[in-house]
């Protein structure tokens, strides 16, 4: 049986996608958060500015894991 059915195109979009899952609402929380705590809403920017920590934390585990292929 031929290899060539397993064989796949250009994976670059599939590449760009995860990345941009793993670091997108990551970077828009954080930037939020440091709007918010520049407008003297430091409570609601501290909070937002956590949770983008913590997205990107378990986005580093799910996506990264799936990069590496565990």
């Amino acid at each position: 049986m031929s290899n060539l059915a397993l064989e796949v195109g250009n994976l670059d979009g599939l590449v760009v996608l995860i990345l941009l899952i793993m670091f997108g609402s990551a970077i828009l929380l954080g930037i939020i958060g440091i709007v918010l705590m520049a407008k003297n809403k430091k409570k609601t920017g501290k909070i937002l500015l956590i949770l983008a920590g913590v997205y990107m934390l378990v986005s580093f585990g799910v996506c990264g894991s799936m990069i590496v292929g565990f």
